[in-house]
Protein backbone atom coordinates (compact mmCIF):
# COMPACT_ATOMS: atom_id res chain seq x y z
CA UNK A 1 0.00 0.00 0.00
CA UNK A 2 2.54 2.71 1.18
CA UNK A 3 5.11 1.44 -1.47
CA UNK A 4 1.87 2.20 -4.30
CA UNK A 5 1.27 5.40 -2.65
CA UNK A 6 5.05 6.92 -2.31
CA UNK A 7 6.04 5.96 -5.66
CA UNK A 8 2.76 6.66 -7.90
CA UNK A 9 0.72 9.19 -5.72
CA UNK A 10 3.97 11.10 -3.90
CA UNK A 11 6.04 10.71 -7.60
CA UNK A 12 3.20 12.57 -9.12
CA UNK A 13 3.07 14.69 -6.86
CA UNK A 14 6.50 16.06 -6.76
CA UNK A 15 6.21 16.18 -10.35
CA UNK A 16 3.54 18.70 -10.63
CA UNK A 17 5.24 20.72 -8.36
CA UNK A 18 8.81 21.01 -8.96
CA UNK A 19 6.83 21.95 -13.06
CA UNK A 20 4.87 24.26 -11.26
CA UNK A 21 7.85 26.07 -9.38
CA UNK A 22 10.40 25.69 -12.20
CA UNK A 23 8.82 25.27 -15.52
CA UNK A 24 5.36 26.16 -15.77
CA UNK A 25 5.90 25.94 -19.79
CA UNK A 26 6.59 22.27 -19.56
CA UNK A 27 3.66 19.49 -21.19
CA UNK A 28 3.68 16.43 -18.58
CA UNK A 29 2.56 13.18 -19.72
CA UNK A 30 0.88 10.86 -16.99
CA UNK A 31 0.92 7.31 -16.95
CA UNK A 32 -2.81 5.83 -15.95
CA UNK A 33 -3.43 2.38 -16.06
CA UNK A 34 -6.36 0.23 -17.43
CA UNK A 35 -7.45 -1.47 -14.23
CA UNK A 36 -8.24 1.94 -12.73
CA UNK A 37 -11.97 2.00 -14.94
CA UNK A 38 -14.96 0.02 -13.93
CA UNK A 39 -14.67 -3.20 -16.25
CA UNK A 40 -17.76 -4.42 -18.00
CA UNK A 41 -15.79 -6.76 -20.11
CA UNK A 42 -16.51 -3.67 -23.21
CA UNK A 43 -13.97 -1.93 -24.56
CA UNK A 44 -12.73 0.89 -22.55
CA UNK A 45 -12.25 4.36 -23.17
CA UNK A 46 -11.78 8.02 -21.00
CA UNK A 47 -15.06 8.13 -20.21
CA UNK A 48 -15.68 5.63 -18.80
CA UNK A 49 -15.98 5.49 -14.76
CA UNK A 50 -13.18 4.81 -11.84
CA UNK A 51 -13.30 2.10 -9.37
CA UNK A 52 -11.21 1.65 -6.55
CA UNK A 53 -10.38 -2.24 -6.76
CA UNK A 54 -7.31 -2.00 -5.28
CA UNK A 55 -4.33 -0.13 -3.89
CA UNK A 56 -2.76 0.27 -7.23
CA UNK A 57 -5.76 1.71 -8.73
CA UNK A 58 -6.07 4.27 -5.39
CA UNK A 59 -2.70 5.88 -6.26
CA UNK A 60 -3.35 5.90 -9.88
CA UNK A 61 -7.05 7.74 -9.21
CA UNK A 62 -5.63 10.42 -6.61
CA UNK A 63 -2.59 11.14 -9.41
CA UNK A 64 -4.72 11.67 -12.08
CA UNK A 65 -7.28 13.91 -9.71
CA UNK A 66 -4.00 15.70 -8.95
CA UNK A 67 -3.23 16.38 -12.34
CA UNK A 68 -6.40 17.75 -13.03
CA UNK A 69 -6.03 19.84 -10.24
CA UNK A 70 -2.71 21.36 -11.16
CA UNK A 71 -4.62 21.83 -15.11
CA UNK A 72 -7.14 24.03 -13.44
CA UNK A 73 -5.47 25.86 -10.65
CA UNK A 74 -2.45 26.65 -11.98
CA UNK A 75 -2.97 25.70 -15.62
CA UNK A 76 0.04 23.31 -16.29
CA UNK A 77 -0.60 21.32 -19.29
CA UNK A 78 -0.72 17.67 -17.91
CA UNK A 79 -1.81 15.03 -20.75
CA UNK A 80 -2.98 12.03 -19.34
CA UNK A 81 -2.67 8.79 -21.40
CA UNK A 82 -4.37 5.09 -19.75
CA UNK A 83 -2.28 2.25 -20.91
CA UNK A 84 -3.08 -1.27 -21.69
CA UNK A 85 -0.91 -4.29 -21.56
CA UNK A 86 2.19 -2.93 -23.47
CA UNK A 87 5.36 -5.43 -24.14
CA UNK A 88 8.84 -5.75 -25.32
CA UNK A 89 12.09 -7.73 -24.46
CA UNK A 90 12.98 -5.49 -21.58
CA UNK A 91 9.79 -6.69 -19.77
CA UNK A 92 10.79 -8.58 -16.40
CA UNK A 93 9.60 -11.81 -15.46
CA UNK A 94 7.04 -10.80 -12.97
CA UNK A 95 5.21 -10.36 -15.97
CA UNK A 96 3.75 -13.23 -16.75
CA UNK A 97 4.24 -12.42 -21.04
CA UNK A 98 7.78 -12.50 -20.48
CA UNK A 99 8.23 -15.65 -17.84
CA UNK A 100 5.70 -17.49 -20.31
CA UNK A 101 8.80 -16.33 -22.95
CA UNK A 102 11.33 -17.48 -20.62
CA UNK A 103 10.39 -20.87 -19.43
CA UNK A 104 10.13 -21.99 -22.82
CA UNK A 105 13.11 -20.86 -23.78
CA UNK A 106 14.45 -22.74 -20.61
CA UNK A 107 12.50 -25.83 -22.05
CA UNK A 108 13.65 -25.76 -25.27
CA UNK A 109 17.08 -26.31 -24.04
CA UNK A 110 15.78 -29.10 -21.99
CA UNK A 111 14.42 -27.94 -18.90
CA UNK A 112 12.04 -30.07 -17.33
CA UNK A 113 10.54 -27.41 -15.24
CA UNK A 114 6.92 -27.26 -14.22
CA UNK A 115 5.25 -23.83 -14.00
CA UNK A 116 1.80 -22.72 -12.36
CA UNK A 117 -0.22 -20.24 -13.91
CA UNK A 118 -3.77 -18.83 -13.17
CA UNK A 119 -6.56 -18.32 -15.26
CA UNK A 120 -4.96 -18.62 -18.74
CA UNK A 121 -8.08 -17.85 -20.17
CA UNK A 122 -8.06 -14.01 -19.50
CA UNK A 123 -7.61 -11.53 -22.20
CA UNK A 124 -5.18 -8.88 -22.84
CA UNK A 125 -3.75 -6.83 -25.08
CA UNK A 126 -0.16 -7.19 -26.60
CA UNK A 127 0.46 -4.11 -27.89
CA UNK A 128 4.50 -3.09 -28.42
CA UNK A 129 5.72 -0.44 -26.21
CA UNK A 130 7.71 1.23 -29.18
CA UNK A 131 4.57 2.20 -30.29
CA UNK A 132 2.32 3.29 -26.91
CA UNK A 133 5.85 5.55 -26.71
CA UNK A 134 4.90 7.02 -30.39
CA UNK A 135 1.07 7.55 -28.94
CA UNK A 136 2.52 9.39 -25.99
CA UNK A 137 5.12 11.36 -27.91
CA UNK A 138 1.53 12.65 -30.76
CA UNK A 139 0.08 13.38 -27.16
CA UNK A 140 2.05 15.32 -25.63
CA UNK A 141 2.47 17.69 -28.80
CA UNK A 142 -1.02 18.78 -28.92
CA UNK A 143 -2.09 22.17 -28.59
CA UNK A 144 -5.48 20.71 -26.69
CA UNK A 145 -4.55 18.69 -23.25
CA UNK A 146 -6.31 15.53 -23.34
CA UNK A 147 -6.81 12.23 -21.06
CA UNK A 148 -7.54 9.24 -23.21
CA UNK A 149 -7.07 5.57 -24.11
CA UNK A 150 -3.68 4.08 -25.42
CA UNK A 151 -4.26 0.73 -26.65
CA UNK A 152 -4.14 -1.22 -29.83
CA UNK A 153 -8.50 -2.44 -29.47
CA UNK A 154 -7.32 -6.20 -29.54
CA UNK A 155 -7.12 -8.80 -26.88
CA UNK A 156 -5.91 -12.58 -26.63
CA UNK A 157 -6.29 -14.67 -23.93
CA UNK A 158 -3.14 -16.44 -22.16
CA UNK A 159 -3.50 -19.34 -23.45
CA UNK A 160 -3.33 -17.95 -26.67
CA UNK A 161 0.14 -16.65 -25.38
CA UNK A 162 1.58 -19.40 -24.46
CA UNK A 163 0.51 -21.87 -27.38
CA UNK A 164 1.91 -18.78 -29.58
CA UNK A 165 4.96 -19.06 -27.83
CA UNK A 166 5.40 -22.76 -27.30
CA UNK A 167 5.04 -23.24 -31.58
CA UNK A 168 8.21 -23.61 -32.49
CA UNK A 169 9.62 -26.38 -30.29
CA UNK A 170 6.77 -28.89 -30.35
CA UNK A 171 5.68 -29.37 -27.18
CA UNK A 172 2.66 -30.06 -25.14
CA UNK A 173 1.96 -27.02 -23.03
CA UNK A 174 0.07 -28.76 -20.53
CA UNK A 175 3.17 -31.24 -20.02
CA UNK A 176 4.99 -28.10 -18.44
CA UNK A 177 2.53 -25.82 -17.40
CA UNK A 178 -0.46 -26.52 -14.53
CA UNK A 179 -3.44 -24.35 -13.50
CA UNK A 180 -4.48 -23.10 -10.15
CA UNK A 181 -8.20 -22.46 -10.56
CA UNK A 182 -9.02 -21.51 -7.27
CA UNK A 183 -7.33 -18.02 -8.27
CA UNK A 184 -10.08 -15.66 -9.31
CA UNK A 185 -8.27 -12.94 -11.90
CA UNK A 186 -9.34 -9.31 -11.32
CA UNK A 187 -10.73 -9.15 -14.83
CA UNK A 188 -12.02 -11.22 -18.03
CA UNK A 189 -11.03 -9.28 -20.59
CA UNK A 190 -9.02 -6.29 -20.66
CA UNK A 191 -9.82 -4.71 -23.58
CA UNK A 192 -9.26 -0.42 -25.05
CA UNK A 193 -10.85 1.94 -27.33
CA UNK A 194 -8.37 4.11 -28.78
CA UNK A 195 -10.82 6.35 -31.16
CA UNK A 196 -8.82 9.48 -30.48
CA UNK A 197 -5.45 8.43 -30.89
CA UNK A 198 -6.72 7.02 -33.96
CA UNK A 199 -8.25 10.10 -34.84
CA UNK A 200 -5.13 12.10 -34.13
CA UNK A 201 -3.03 9.70 -36.38
CA UNK A 202 -1.76 7.33 -34.48
CA UNK A 203 -1.38 3.91 -36.11
CA UNK A 204 0.57 0.91 -34.29
CA UNK A 205 2.91 -0.42 -36.38
CA UNK A 206 3.65 -3.91 -34.75
CA UNK A 207 1.05 -6.47 -32.94
CA UNK A 208 3.59 -7.98 -30.68
CA UNK A 209 1.20 -10.62 -30.37
CA UNK A 210 0.80 -11.64 -34.04
CA UNK A 211 4.57 -10.12 -34.78
CA UNK A 212 5.51 -13.51 -36.68
CA UNK A 213 2.67 -13.50 -39.25
CA UNK A 214 2.17 -9.57 -39.18
CA UNK A 215 2.22 -9.92 -43.14
CA UNK A 216 -0.84 -11.43 -42.44
CA UNK A 217 -2.54 -8.70 -40.63
CA UNK A 218 -2.05 -6.09 -43.49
Amino acid sequence: MFENHETISIGTLNILESVRLYCPQANVFLSGSAVQFKNEGLPMDECNSFEVNSQFTISHIQSVYAARYYSAKFALKVYVGYLFNHDSGLRSEQHVDKKIVCAVQRIASGSTEEHQLNNINMKKEFSFADDVVEAIWLLVNQDQVYETIIGIGKAYSIQEWIEHSIKKINIYYEDNISIQDWFISEYEILISNSKIMLDKGWKPKLNYFLASRHDDEK
